[in-house]
Order: structure tokens, then C-alpha cells, then sequence
């Protein structure tokens, strides 16, 4: 029984602390029509405090980096991967043993996307990310997301 209660514990506390994470990342997501049947979706993450979200491309092994997964669309062709807009700051950090890679305050990722027709339909997907600051890493979050394009 006692194992059971110290066990219980364990996951609230590590729940509590994932929610930490989705806490210091507000996302927003948009759509821009760029061309005929062509759009650009906005991710856009502003990052809380003294905290800063990893790029794509951390640049080594440890942390985890920011990642976009997408349910495939039928109706829809994505136009490579998601580029990052914002100011990267490129930092030797020992504790990664190497230089990372990451952005602080917000950053915007953008991803092409192109309908096969004149219709309405949705980018859907998840975005996996981890922030830190200089005392601390929070655990990764993942966050399940849906954007209106077309029509």
C-alpha cells in the first residue's frame, strides 16, 4: 500500500511539473494566404520569463528539440519543414558538452502549406518542445493543435 501512495505521488508531482513547462510557452497559430491554394501556418511561441525553447536543430545530442508533427491530409502537401523566424542565439553550453542551438522571448514557425483544391480543411498536428533557464530544465511538452486553412 505504501508503495501504491509513494508511487501516486510521483506521477502528480511529475504531471505538475509537465504543466510547468506548457505554462512558460504560449502558442498561437494563424494562417496567411501566400498565393492561389497556398498558405502559410503560423506557430507562433512566446516564451516566459528567463526561459528559452530549443530550435529544431539543437546542434547536440541532450536537449530536446522543438519538433511539429502532422497528421497527414489528403487534401493537403506540405512544403518542406517548418522554418524558424526569430533571433537564434547559438551558445556553448557545457552541461550539453557542445554549442546549442535555441530562442528566447518568442519565435515564429512557419510551414507551407498547399491545398489540392479550392476548399476549407485543417492543419492538424502536435508540437513537441522543452524549455530552460540557466538553474533549470523543465520536462518536454507535447501539445495537440488544429489550424483552419482554405476556403
Amino acid at each position: 500500500m505504501k508503495q501504491l501512495y509513494i508511487l501516486s505521488l510521483l506521477l502528480i508531482i511529475a504531471g505538475t511539473l509537465g504543466a510547468q513547462s506548457v505554462k512558460q510557452v504560449q502558442w498561437a497559430y494563424t494562417a496567411k494566404k501566400i498565393a492561389d491554394k497556398t498558405y502559410e501556418v503560423h506557430m507562433t511561441a512566446t516564451i516566459g520569463s528567463n526561459y528559452h525553447m530549443y530550435a529544431q536543430d539543437v546542434g547536440v545530442d541532450g536537449p530536446v528539440p522543438t519538433t511539429f508533427v502532422f497528421v497527414k491530409n489528403p487534401l493537403t502537401t506540405l512544403d518542406g519543414k517548418p522554418k524558424e523566424i526569430g533571433k537564434l542565439i547559438k551558445k556553448k553550453e557545457e552541461v550539453w558538452g557542445g554549442n546549442v542551438n535555441y530562442y528566447e522571448k518568442t519565435i515564429d514557425f512557419v510551414q507551407v502549406v498547399k491545398l489540392r483544391g479550392n476548399i476549407k480543411t485543417s492543419l492538424v498536428g502536435n508540437v513537441e518542445f522543452m524549455v530552460c533557464n540557466e538553474v533549470q530544465c523543465l520536462p518536454p511538452s507535447k501539445i495537440d493543435f488544429s489550424v483552419n486553412i482554405g476556403g
